[in-house]
């Protein structure tokens, strides 16, 4: 990366407008104002060819900064608008925050289309899983907004398969994303590469991206974003099936427990797809086992149904130690499951 000189960092005040920020962000990506970061930070100037600084916890969990230029933002935004069928004028609605990448990608799709962002009649908007499931559960303006756009993207967590075709049985053209901010966000539709978008099945099913729309590194560390050849390490494990990548879970969401492996993620997919509640696991440190496996549910349930269940599909070491029944479960502003949250919970049940 070559820059003449540094550049200033501007973080996005709570209290500016979207279209303060859409003027603030047409500037960042021209290069004559200075760089945006969507969170508080503790750089004051990046290099000259950052352009947009997003927040993530990295796949460690410790926070990290990831330095975007624009063109890897606009590069992912004529992806997703190639795949997408979409034309100059064609409007977005913005309902994710933008301290995510999901919610400036909206930002800069709409600046790309030349059009502005609406609340309703709109023909692209990006949500979460549990904006979905809410919109079908309650007959609203949103929900028939939905309903008529031309197609919606869903990342963000994991799409359980019946919220899918709950979706698309109701009308809605819902398209699957799969991404993280060091790919620019979204990069796989469906299941689908985007234009330019390398996939390569790793070690352990770890998935590896390479694609025009990658980040230029991560601020203030010294670790490289991707390896010599390009390749970004993901923290997610799959599979390529007929030239589709399928997602089985987080390689950062397995646990070791009695010296079985145990993947939380499938855990939660298995019992929510089972439909008898919503449920999300956990693990904490337990002397004997190392990890204990925890669940909770946000609905009451039947444990020994749900404990045989597990045993059945995964065997007996995946029967959890502890349950906790009918509570709010934890999530991010972007609806991922906050596993760290749901565990302290468990710690202090086991005390």
């Amino acid at each position: 990366m070559v820059n003449k000189s540094p550049r200033k960092l501007v973080a996005v005040n709570s209290a500016w407008s979207v279209p303060q920020i859409m003027e603030a962000l047409t500037s960042a990506l021209a290069g004559d104002g200075p760089a945006l970061t969507f969170a508080p930070s503790k750089f004051h100037s990046v290099p000259e060819s950052v352009a947009v600084v997003i927040p993530t916890s990295g796949s460690t969990g410790s926070p990290k900064e990831v330095a975007l230029s624009t063109a890897a933002l606009l590069a992912s935004a004529h992806a997703s608008h190639q795949f997408l069928g979409a034309t100059p004028g064609e409007r977005w609605s913005l309902r994710l925050p933008t301290n995510h990448i999901a919610g400036v990608n909206v930002l800069v799709r709409a600046l790309a289309l030349g059009s502005s962002l609406v609340e309703k009649n709109f023909e692209y908007t990006a949500i979460v899983p549990t904006q979905l499931f809410r919109a079908l559960n309650e007959e609203s303006e949103f929900l028939r907004s939905l309903k008529s756009a031309k197609a919606v993207l869903v990342g963000g967590a994991a799409m359980p398969s019946d919220l899918l075709e709950s979706a698309r049985i109701a009308g809605i053209n819902a398209v699957t994303s799969y991404g993280m901010s060091e790919m620019s966000g979204g990069c796989i539709y469906n299941g689908l590469p985007l234009h330019g978008v390398e996939v390569e099945i790793r070690e352990d099913n770890r998935i590896a991206l390479r694609g025009p729309m990658q980040a230029l590194s991560y601020l203030g560390h010294s670790e490289p974003l991707a390896d010599n050849e390009g390749w970004f390490l993901t923290s997610d494990a799959g599979q390529v099936v007929a030239g589709e990548l399928i997602i089985s879970g987080r390689i950062d969401d397995q646990i070791n427990s009695g010296g079985e492996k145990i993947s939380l993620g499938a855990i939660d997919d298995f019992l929510n797809a089972l439909g008898v509640g919503e449920f999300m696991s956990c693990a904490i440190s337990h002397q004997e086992w190392g990890q204990q496996l925890c669940l909770a549910s946000s609905a009451p349930f039947d444990q020994r149904f749900v404990s045989q269940s597990l045993r059945e599909k995964f065997g007996s070491h995946a029967v959890p130690k502890l349950f906790i029944q009918t509570i709010n479960l934890p999530r991010t502003s972007i609806g991922k499951p906050d596993r760290q949250k749901l565990a302290l919970k468990f710690e202090i049940l086991s005390l």
